[in-house]
Protein backbone atom coordinates (compact mmCIF):
# COMPACT_ATOMS: atom_id res chain seq x y z
CA UNK A 1 0.00 0.00 0.00
CA UNK A 2 1.05 3.54 -0.90
CA UNK A 3 1.91 5.45 2.46
CA UNK A 4 2.01 9.43 2.32
CA UNK A 5 6.07 9.02 2.60
CA UNK A 6 6.17 6.91 -0.69
CA UNK A 7 3.71 8.73 -3.13
CA UNK A 8 4.89 9.95 -6.74
CA UNK A 9 4.59 13.38 -7.50
CA UNK A 10 1.02 12.84 -9.13
CA UNK A 11 -0.44 10.97 -6.28
CA UNK A 12 1.37 13.89 -3.74
CA UNK A 13 -0.53 16.15 -5.44
CA UNK A 14 -3.48 14.59 -5.35
CA UNK A 15 -3.42 14.05 -1.63
CA UNK A 16 -2.33 17.70 -0.99
CA UNK A 17 -5.78 19.05 -2.57
CA UNK A 18 -7.95 16.18 -0.98
CA UNK A 19 -6.46 16.94 2.19
CA UNK A 20 -7.30 20.46 1.72
CA UNK A 21 -11.28 20.21 1.45
CA UNK A 22 -10.85 17.57 4.59
CA UNK A 23 -9.66 20.61 6.47
CA UNK A 24 -11.52 23.34 5.40
CA UNK A 25 -14.94 21.72 5.42
CA UNK A 26 -14.39 20.64 9.60
CA UNK A 27 -16.62 23.67 10.96
CA UNK A 28 -19.01 22.98 8.49
CA UNK A 29 -21.97 20.92 10.44
CA UNK A 30 -25.22 21.10 8.86
CA UNK A 31 -27.25 19.36 11.59
CA UNK A 32 -25.57 21.52 14.86
CA UNK A 33 -26.42 24.63 12.11
CA UNK A 34 -30.36 24.00 11.66
CA UNK A 35 -31.38 22.70 14.89
CA UNK A 36 -33.46 24.22 17.45
CA UNK A 37 -32.65 24.63 21.25
CA UNK A 38 -34.41 23.25 23.88
CA UNK A 39 -36.17 26.91 24.56
CA UNK A 40 -38.24 26.39 21.11
CA UNK A 41 -40.00 23.15 22.48
CA UNK A 42 -40.51 24.34 26.23
CA UNK A 43 -42.65 27.30 24.48
CA UNK A 44 -44.44 24.71 21.85
CA UNK A 45 -45.80 22.74 24.93
CA UNK A 46 -46.57 25.57 27.19
CA UNK A 47 -48.98 26.72 24.58
CA UNK A 48 -50.68 23.46 24.88
CA UNK A 49 -48.76 22.73 21.41
CA UNK A 50 -51.40 25.12 19.70
CA UNK A 51 -49.25 27.67 18.56
CA UNK A 52 -46.80 27.65 15.75
CA UNK A 53 -42.91 27.10 17.62
CA UNK A 54 -41.29 30.75 17.54
CA UNK A 55 -38.63 30.65 14.82
CA UNK A 56 -37.81 33.01 12.18
CA UNK A 57 -35.27 34.50 10.09
CA UNK A 58 -33.81 36.65 13.66
CA UNK A 59 -33.69 33.11 15.74
CA UNK A 60 -30.97 31.90 13.17
CA UNK A 61 -29.56 35.31 13.35
CA UNK A 62 -28.94 35.37 16.98
CA UNK A 63 -26.89 31.84 16.77
CA UNK A 64 -24.15 32.44 13.92
CA UNK A 65 -22.51 29.96 11.80
CA UNK A 66 -19.04 28.71 13.48
CA UNK A 67 -17.43 30.21 10.53
CA UNK A 68 -17.40 33.16 8.47
CA UNK A 69 -19.59 32.09 5.28
CA UNK A 70 -18.18 34.55 2.73
CA UNK A 71 -14.57 33.42 3.33
CA UNK A 72 -15.48 29.34 3.42
CA UNK A 73 -16.77 29.95 0.07
CA UNK A 74 -13.69 31.30 -1.37
CA UNK A 75 -12.00 28.58 0.20
CA UNK A 76 -13.55 25.92 -1.80
CA UNK A 77 -13.57 28.29 -5.04
CA UNK A 78 -9.61 28.48 -4.36
CA UNK A 79 -9.23 24.47 -3.99
CA UNK A 80 -11.38 23.79 -6.82
CA UNK A 81 -9.46 26.48 -8.94
CA UNK A 82 -6.47 24.90 -8.05
CA UNK A 83 -7.61 20.91 -8.77
CA UNK A 84 -8.28 22.50 -12.62
CA UNK A 85 -4.67 23.84 -12.45
CA UNK A 86 -3.07 21.18 -11.32
CA UNK A 87 -4.44 18.01 -12.26
CA UNK A 88 -6.49 19.28 -15.32
CA UNK A 89 -9.99 19.57 -16.62
CA UNK A 90 -10.70 15.75 -17.08
CA UNK A 91 -8.88 14.10 -14.09
CA UNK A 92 -11.36 11.54 -12.93
CA UNK A 93 -10.27 12.24 -9.58
CA UNK A 94 -10.27 15.78 -9.54
CA UNK A 95 -13.89 15.66 -10.90
CA UNK A 96 -14.74 14.21 -8.12
CA UNK A 97 -12.92 16.79 -5.80
CA UNK A 98 -14.57 19.43 -8.00
CA UNK A 99 -18.16 18.28 -7.29
CA UNK A 100 -17.50 18.36 -3.93
CA UNK A 101 -16.22 22.02 -3.61
CA UNK A 102 -19.20 22.70 -5.13
CA UNK A 103 -21.77 21.16 -2.93
CA UNK A 104 -19.87 22.21 -0.19
CA UNK A 105 -20.64 26.02 -1.15
CA UNK A 106 -24.24 25.14 -2.04
CA UNK A 107 -24.05 23.74 1.85
CA UNK A 108 -23.32 26.74 2.78
CA UNK A 109 -25.02 28.98 0.68
CA UNK A 110 -27.79 26.61 2.32
CA UNK A 111 -27.13 27.73 6.11
CA UNK A 112 -26.82 31.48 4.92
CA UNK A 113 -30.64 31.09 3.87
CA UNK A 114 -31.83 29.24 7.01
CA UNK A 115 -34.87 31.11 8.19
CA UNK A 116 -35.42 31.92 4.71
CA UNK A 117 -37.75 30.37 1.30
CA UNK A 118 -34.27 29.57 -0.39
CA UNK A 119 -33.11 27.58 2.39
CA UNK A 120 -35.97 24.74 1.52
CA UNK A 121 -34.96 25.25 -2.01
CA UNK A 122 -31.41 24.50 -1.49
CA UNK A 123 -31.97 21.55 0.40
CA UNK A 124 -34.62 20.02 -2.93
CA UNK A 125 -31.49 20.66 -4.97
CA UNK A 126 -28.96 18.64 -2.56
CA UNK A 127 -31.04 16.03 -1.49
CA UNK A 128 -33.97 15.98 -3.51
CA UNK A 129 -37.62 16.24 -3.08
CA UNK A 130 -40.48 14.05 -2.25
CA UNK A 131 -42.19 14.49 -5.75
CA UNK A 132 -39.28 13.61 -7.27
CA UNK A 133 -39.23 10.41 -9.09
CA UNK A 134 -36.56 7.90 -9.76
CA UNK A 135 -37.46 7.82 -13.78
CA UNK A 136 -39.70 8.84 -16.00
CA UNK A 137 -43.24 7.27 -15.30
CA UNK A 138 -42.03 5.91 -12.17
CA UNK A 139 -43.79 6.15 -8.89
CA UNK A 140 -42.20 9.72 -6.53
CA UNK A 141 -40.93 9.11 -3.25
CA UNK A 142 -44.03 10.29 -1.99
CA UNK A 143 -45.95 7.55 -3.90
CA UNK A 144 -43.43 5.39 -2.29
CA UNK A 145 -44.12 6.51 1.04
CA UNK A 146 -47.58 5.57 0.67
CA UNK A 147 -47.56 2.47 -1.26
CA UNK A 148 -45.03 1.58 1.87
CA UNK A 149 -47.65 3.11 4.56
CA UNK A 150 -50.33 0.44 2.91
CA UNK A 151 -48.79 -2.47 3.29
CA UNK A 152 -47.67 -1.90 6.71
CA UNK A 153 -51.19 -1.28 7.45
CA UNK A 154 -52.30 -4.43 6.61
CA UNK A 155 -49.74 -6.36 8.97
CA UNK A 156 -50.13 -3.62 11.76
CA UNK A 157 -52.70 -5.46 13.74
CA UNK A 158 -50.74 -8.63 14.02
CA UNK A 159 -49.82 -9.61 17.89
CA UNK A 160 -47.25 -11.74 16.90
CA UNK A 161 -45.06 -8.48 15.28
CA UNK A 162 -45.58 -6.13 17.80
CA UNK A 163 -42.68 -4.65 19.50
CA UNK A 164 -40.84 -5.75 21.97
CA UNK A 165 -40.77 -3.66 25.37
CA UNK A 166 -38.33 -0.95 25.57
CA UNK A 167 -36.34 -2.18 28.47
CA UNK A 168 -32.60 -1.28 27.89
CA UNK A 169 -31.57 1.89 29.39
CA UNK A 170 -29.24 4.15 27.23
CA UNK A 171 -26.21 2.91 29.37
CA UNK A 172 -27.22 -0.78 29.06
CA UNK A 173 -27.66 -0.30 25.25
CA UNK A 174 -23.83 1.76 25.55
CA UNK A 175 -22.38 -2.07 27.05
CA UNK A 176 -24.40 -3.71 24.94
CA UNK A 177 -23.15 -2.44 21.31
CA UNK A 178 -19.55 -1.56 22.40
CA UNK A 179 -19.45 -5.21 22.74
CA UNK A 180 -20.92 -6.08 19.66
CA UNK A 181 -19.05 -3.43 17.22
CA UNK A 182 -15.40 -4.80 18.86
CA UNK A 183 -16.32 -8.20 17.73
CA UNK A 184 -16.71 -7.02 14.14
CA UNK A 185 -13.79 -3.88 14.23
CA UNK A 186 -11.36 -5.60 16.82
CA UNK A 187 -11.59 -6.39 20.85
CA UNK A 188 -9.86 -3.97 22.74
CA UNK A 189 -8.57 -1.61 20.27
CA UNK A 190 -10.64 0.65 20.67
CA UNK A 191 -11.62 1.43 17.44
CA UNK A 192 -15.03 2.44 17.74
CA UNK A 193 -16.51 4.68 21.18
CA UNK A 194 -19.76 4.13 22.42
CA UNK A 195 -20.84 6.57 24.77
CA UNK A 196 -24.01 8.60 26.27
CA UNK A 197 -24.66 12.16 25.43
CA UNK A 198 -27.77 14.73 26.00
CA UNK A 199 -28.27 17.14 23.51
CA UNK A 200 -28.94 14.78 20.19
CA UNK A 201 -32.31 14.77 18.86
CA UNK A 202 -31.73 11.08 17.40
CA UNK A 203 -31.67 8.07 20.06
CA UNK A 204 -28.15 7.64 18.04
CA UNK A 205 -25.37 9.51 16.16
CA UNK A 206 -22.51 8.55 14.75
CA UNK A 207 -19.38 10.33 14.35
CA UNK A 208 -15.80 9.72 12.77
CA UNK A 209 -15.17 6.52 15.27
CA UNK A 210 -17.71 7.11 17.84
CA UNK A 211 -21.59 6.21 18.50
CA UNK A 212 -23.81 8.51 20.79
CA UNK A 213 -26.46 7.02 22.59
CA UNK A 214 -29.37 9.84 23.44
CA UNK A 215 -28.89 9.67 27.81
CA UNK A 216 -32.95 9.64 28.15
CA UNK A 217 -33.23 7.10 25.33
CA UNK A 218 -34.94 3.47 25.89
CA UNK A 219 -33.92 0.65 23.61
CA UNK A 220 -34.73 -3.30 22.82
CA UNK A 221 -32.48 -5.62 21.48
CA UNK A 222 -33.80 -5.03 18.43
CA UNK A 223 -33.22 -1.57 17.93
CA UNK A 224 -29.73 -2.12 19.89
CA UNK A 225 -28.88 -4.43 16.79
CA UNK A 226 -30.30 -2.10 14.17
CA UNK A 227 -27.93 0.42 15.90
CA UNK A 228 -24.78 -1.70 15.48
CA UNK A 229 -25.45 -2.14 11.38
CA UNK A 230 -26.95 1.30 10.66
CA UNK A 231 -24.65 2.86 12.46
CA UNK A 232 -21.98 0.72 13.29
CA UNK A 233 -21.33 -1.43 10.30
CA UNK A 234 -21.86 1.58 7.59
CA UNK A 235 -21.47 4.82 8.86
CA UNK A 236 -18.45 4.67 11.64
CA UNK A 237 -17.10 1.35 9.02
CA UNK A 238 -16.81 4.00 5.86
CA UNK A 239 -15.87 6.59 8.12
CA UNK A 240 -12.73 4.59 9.24
CA UNK A 241 -12.25 2.80 5.33
CA UNK A 242 -12.32 6.56 4.35
CA UNK A 243 -9.43 7.62 6.72
CA UNK A 244 -7.61 4.71 5.91
CA UNK A 245 -7.31 6.06 2.35
CA UNK A 246 -3.53 7.37 2.21
CA UNK A 247 -4.47 9.35 -1.43
CA UNK A 248 -7.92 10.37 -1.38
CA UNK A 249 -8.64 11.57 2.12
CA UNK A 250 -11.68 12.79 1.03
CA UNK A 251 -13.49 9.87 1.31
CA UNK A 252 -14.21 9.99 4.90
CA UNK A 253 -15.93 13.08 4.48
CA UNK A 254 -19.58 13.36 2.85
CA UNK A 255 -20.95 15.87 1.13
CA UNK A 256 -25.07 15.93 0.60
CA UNK A 257 -24.35 13.43 -2.49
CA UNK A 258 -22.70 10.93 -0.17
CA UNK A 259 -25.37 11.23 2.19
CA UNK A 260 -28.16 9.53 -0.44
CA UNK A 261 -25.73 6.34 -0.83
CA UNK A 262 -24.79 6.19 3.15
CA UNK A 263 -28.15 6.10 4.25
CA UNK A 264 -29.29 3.85 1.54
CA UNK A 265 -26.61 1.30 2.19
CA UNK A 266 -27.44 1.81 5.63
CA UNK A 267 -30.91 0.80 5.20
CA UNK A 268 -29.72 -1.96 2.77
CA UNK A 269 -27.85 -3.50 5.45
CA UNK A 270 -30.34 -3.16 8.16
CA UNK A 271 -32.58 -5.66 5.81
CA UNK A 272 -30.24 -8.03 4.49
CA UNK A 273 -28.68 -8.61 8.25
CA UNK A 274 -32.05 -9.25 9.06
CA UNK A 275 -32.33 -6.10 11.62
CA UNK A 276 -35.26 -3.91 10.85
CA UNK A 277 -38.46 -4.48 11.43
CA UNK A 278 -42.16 -2.53 10.71
CA UNK A 279 -42.05 0.02 13.24
CA UNK A 280 -38.54 1.08 12.23
CA UNK A 281 -39.68 1.04 8.20
CA UNK A 282 -42.81 2.86 9.26
CA UNK A 283 -40.52 5.57 11.22
CA UNK A 284 -38.79 5.89 7.57
CA UNK A 285 -42.11 5.92 5.43
CA UNK A 286 -43.80 8.61 7.95
CA UNK A 287 -40.62 10.72 7.54
CA UNK A 288 -40.97 10.82 3.72
CA UNK A 289 -45.05 11.67 4.13
CA UNK A 290 -44.43 14.63 6.44
CA UNK A 291 -41.95 16.13 4.04
CA UNK A 292 -43.95 15.80 1.22
CA UNK A 293 -46.90 17.62 3.26
CA UNK A 294 -44.47 20.47 4.23
CA UNK A 295 -43.66 20.79 0.28
CA UNK A 296 -47.41 20.63 -0.37
CA UNK A 297 -47.85 23.50 2.50
CA UNK A 298 -48.30 21.92 5.84
CA UNK A 299 -47.24 24.04 8.83
CA UNK A 300 -45.71 22.30 11.75
CA UNK A 301 -49.05 22.08 13.64
CA UNK A 302 -50.52 20.33 10.10
CA UNK A 303 -47.01 18.17 10.77
CA UNK A 304 -47.46 17.62 14.53
CA UNK A 305 -50.64 16.58 14.03
CA UNK A 306 -49.76 13.68 11.33
CA UNK A 307 -47.32 12.27 14.00
CA UNK A 308 -50.43 12.25 16.52
CA UNK A 309 -52.23 10.55 14.90
CA UNK A 310 -49.58 8.31 13.78
CA UNK A 311 -49.31 6.50 17.26
CA UNK A 312 -46.65 8.76 18.49
CA UNK A 313 -46.43 10.36 22.09
CA UNK A 314 -46.80 14.31 21.86
CA UNK A 315 -42.31 14.83 22.68
CA UNK A 316 -41.88 12.24 19.92
CA UNK A 317 -44.04 13.99 17.94
CA UNK A 318 -42.69 17.20 18.19
CA UNK A 319 -39.26 15.37 17.82
CA UNK A 320 -40.09 13.95 14.39
CA UNK A 321 -41.36 17.10 13.38
CA UNK A 322 -38.96 19.56 14.28
CA UNK A 323 -36.82 17.31 12.05
CA UNK A 324 -39.16 18.48 8.94
CA UNK A 325 -38.64 22.35 9.67
CA UNK A 326 -35.39 22.35 11.07
CA UNK A 327 -33.28 25.51 9.38
CA UNK A 328 -36.74 26.59 7.25
CA UNK A 329 -39.46 28.47 9.85
CA UNK A 330 -42.43 26.83 10.77
CA UNK A 331 -44.59 26.92 8.09
CA UNK A 332 -41.38 26.94 5.53
CA UNK A 333 -40.73 24.39 2.71
CA UNK A 334 -39.01 21.18 4.51
CA UNK A 335 -35.33 20.48 5.15
CA UNK A 336 -35.22 17.31 3.16
CA UNK A 337 -32.54 15.58 3.91
CA UNK A 338 -34.80 12.48 5.57
CA UNK A 339 -35.23 11.58 2.35
CA UNK A 340 -32.24 10.02 1.68
CA UNK A 341 -33.29 6.84 3.41
CA UNK A 342 -35.92 5.78 1.06
CA UNK A 343 -34.34 7.20 -1.77
CA UNK A 344 -30.83 5.97 -1.08
CA UNK A 345 -32.16 2.54 -0.08
CA UNK A 346 -33.59 2.37 -3.69
CA UNK A 347 -31.10 3.91 -5.50
CA UNK A 348 -28.67 1.31 -3.93
CA UNK A 349 -30.49 -1.78 -4.30
CA UNK A 350 -31.22 -0.94 -7.80
CA UNK A 351 -27.32 -0.28 -8.53
CA UNK A 352 -26.84 -3.54 -6.68
CA UNK A 353 -29.27 -5.39 -8.33
CA UNK A 354 -27.65 -4.17 -12.09
CA UNK A 355 -24.06 -5.04 -10.64
CA UNK A 356 -25.27 -8.88 -10.71
CA UNK A 357 -26.86 -8.86 -14.20
CA UNK A 358 -23.88 -7.37 -15.25
CA UNK A 359 -21.40 -9.64 -13.98
CA UNK A 360 -19.62 -6.59 -12.23
CA UNK A 361 -19.05 -8.49 -8.52
CA UNK A 362 -15.97 -6.81 -7.91
CA UNK A 363 -17.46 -3.16 -7.66
CA UNK A 364 -19.90 -4.04 -5.06
CA UNK A 365 -17.61 -3.88 -2.33
CA UNK A 366 -16.35 -0.57 -3.01
CA UNK A 367 -19.87 1.11 -1.65
CA UNK A 368 -17.77 0.83 1.90
CA UNK A 369 -14.53 2.42 1.02
CA UNK A 370 -15.03 5.83 2.11
CA UNK A 371 -17.94 8.10 1.87
CA UNK A 372 -19.01 7.10 -1.97
CA UNK A 373 -21.70 8.13 -4.10
CA UNK A 374 -22.91 5.79 -7.08
CA UNK A 375 -22.04 8.33 -9.86
CA UNK A 376 -18.20 8.20 -8.72
CA UNK A 377 -18.75 3.93 -8.62
CA UNK A 378 -16.92 3.33 -11.98
CA UNK A 379 -14.48 5.73 -11.14
CA UNK A 380 -13.71 4.45 -8.10
CA UNK A 381 -13.11 0.94 -9.59
CA UNK A 382 -10.66 2.76 -12.05
CA UNK A 383 -8.76 4.59 -9.06
CA UNK A 384 -8.53 1.03 -7.31
CA UNK A 385 -6.76 -0.57 -10.33
CA UNK A 386 -4.26 2.89 -10.61
CA UNK A 387 -3.59 2.35 -6.91
CA UNK A 388 -5.35 5.67 -5.78
CA UNK A 389 -7.75 4.43 -4.02
CA UNK A 390 -7.31 0.91 -1.46
CA UNK A 391 -10.29 -1.39 -1.16
CA UNK A 392 -12.05 -0.98 1.96
CA UNK A 393 -10.47 -2.65 5.42
CA UNK A 394 -13.83 -2.85 7.37
CA UNK A 395 -16.60 -4.87 5.57
CA UNK A 396 -19.36 -6.29 6.70
CA UNK A 397 -19.86 -10.04 6.34
CA UNK A 398 -22.56 -9.91 3.90
CA UNK A 399 -20.32 -8.09 1.39
CA UNK A 400 -17.40 -10.31 1.70
CA UNK A 401 -18.15 -13.55 0.19
CA UNK A 402 -20.76 -12.33 -2.26
CA UNK A 403 -22.15 -15.62 -2.97
CA UNK A 404 -25.52 -14.83 -0.95
CA UNK A 405 -26.15 -11.17 -2.29
CA UNK A 406 -25.39 -12.70 -5.80
CA UNK A 407 -27.81 -15.49 -5.18
CA UNK A 408 -30.24 -13.40 -4.20
CA UNK A 409 -30.08 -10.71 -6.46
CA UNK A 410 -30.49 -13.12 -9.27
CA UNK A 411 -33.79 -13.74 -7.63
CA UNK A 412 -34.87 -10.32 -7.52
CA UNK A 413 -33.97 -9.48 -11.01
CA UNK A 414 -35.93 -12.70 -11.88
CA UNK A 415 -38.64 -12.49 -10.12
CA UNK A 416 -39.20 -8.62 -11.14
CA UNK A 417 -40.38 -9.61 -14.44
CA UNK A 418 -43.82 -11.41 -12.90
CA UNK A 419 -46.81 -9.67 -12.82
CA UNK A 420 -47.58 -9.80 -8.99
CA UNK A 421 -51.22 -8.28 -10.16
CA UNK A 422 -52.01 -11.75 -12.43
CA UNK A 423 -49.89 -13.61 -9.30
CA UNK A 424 -52.48 -12.04 -6.61
CA UNK A 425 -55.56 -12.86 -8.76
CA UNK A 426 -54.20 -16.32 -9.29
CA UNK A 427 -53.27 -17.24 -5.75
CA UNK A 428 -56.81 -15.59 -4.49
CA UNK A 429 -58.19 -18.91 -3.49
CA UNK A 430 -55.20 -19.96 -1.60
CA UNK A 431 -54.41 -17.20 0.40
Amino acid sequence: MNTRNNLDEYQSIVRALSDRIVEVQTPVRVLDAVKWDESVRQRFFESGCRELPQVDRNYYDSRPLAFDSGSKKREFQDIERDITRQLGQFSPVGQIMRRMCKEYRMVIRMLEARGTADFGMISQELYGAASDAFHAGDPTLADLGLMLSDYLNNIADRSDLKDEPKTVTAKEAVVLLQARLDAVFGEGEGVIRVFESDGILADAAAGADYIKIRSDAMFNPRDVRALEVHEGLVHVGTTLNGQNQPICTFLAKGPPSSTVTQEGLAILMEVIAFASYPTRLRKLTNRTRAIHMAEEGADFLDVFGFFREQGYSDEDSYGNASRVFRGSIPDGLPFTKDLSYLKGFIMVYNYIQLAVRKGRLEQIPLLFCGKTTLEDMRTLRQLVDEGMVVPPKYLPQQFQDLNALSAWMCFSNFLNHLSLDRIEADYSNIL
